[in-house]
């Protein structure tokens, strides 16, 4: 018999005090939040300056609702519109779990733009540092993730050191493809954005940031999907792919076609 790990039974809540229940998954969102709040407030007057401190710690109400907004609105169209359709109250219920990065993504950007214009800030500029934050709450958030034993990975190799057992995944060993994905789209992609954030020539170049994240996002995000579980409700879609994938193809060209531009500029 080969060795197997057992998924470690967490509780999928922090503290409870009567009905509220604060739990992982929401912990790491306002764990992210908070620390890319801190760290932003500092790059954005790192030269060249793109705001004020002030400006950055009023920009967090606006990323907390296109986080929030934009991740809900992204699973209910992207995953599952029928479902949604057929019951629109649900799209309220948060609590259920649903999000999505890609909407997420979607709706930070809006909020940058709308923010930006309303205070004549550089909307790429700003938008590079909040890029270099982002991996902080990718990261966590698959932890939170792996805690809740959820979106699990493929079928493992039972000979595969890590290979895990999930509880609600039947008894085949499978890949924690949750920690994959938190060392790939979280420290991994954290380490470069922060590293290339260090020299101000890059800095300089509006945009550049940006793409760069969308480009490494996308990567890791491909790669990923290959050790992760397809949804049951979708399945594999065009040749074989995930919606995850699809989702990335996009955004690859969208980082692609900004580091080009931005090395074209000044």
């Amino acid at each position: 018999m080969i060795p197997v790990l057992m998924f470690p039974q967490f509780d999928p809540v922090v503290v409870a005090l009567g009905p509220l229940a604060i739990r992982w998954y929401a912990l790491a969102y306002i764990a992210a939040l908070v620390l890319g709040w801190r760290l932003v407030r500092i790059w954005v007057e790192m030269t060249p300056a793109v705001a004020t401190r002030l400006q950055a710690d009023d920009f967090l109400t606006w990323a907390t609702l296109g986080v929030v907004l934009g991740g809900r609105a992204g699973y209910v169209l992207f995953y599952q519109p029928a479902a949604f359709l057929a019951a629109p109250w649900r799209i309220l219920a948060v609590w259920e779990g649903g999000m999505s990065f890609h909407g997420g993504m979607l709706g930070v950007a809006l909020a940058i733009i709308l923010y930006c214009r309303q205070l004549g800030l550089p909307v790429l500029g700003f938008a590079d540092r909040i890029a270099v934050a982002a991996p902080i709450g990718l990261g966590l958030g698959r932890v939170a993730n792996f805690i809740n034993g959820e979106l699990w990975g493929r079928e493992a190799d039972p000979s595969l050191p890590w290979a895990m057992i999930f509880p609600n995944a039947g008894p085949a060993p499978r890949h924690p493809s949750q920690i994959y994905q938190a060392l790939m789209e979280g420290l991994i992609l954290f380490i470069l954005m922060f590293a290339l954030s260090r020299s101000e020539r890059i800095r300089a170049r509006f945009g550049l940031l940006t793409g760069i994240f969308l480009c490494g996002y996308a990567v890791a995000r491909i790669i990923g999907e290959f050790f992760r579980q397809p949804d049951a409700f979708l399945g594999f879609l065009f040749a074989g792919a995930t919606m995850g994938q699809l989702l990335s193809v996009p955004m690859l060209l969208a980082g692609l076609g900004m580091i080009a531009w931005s090395r074209r500029r000044a």
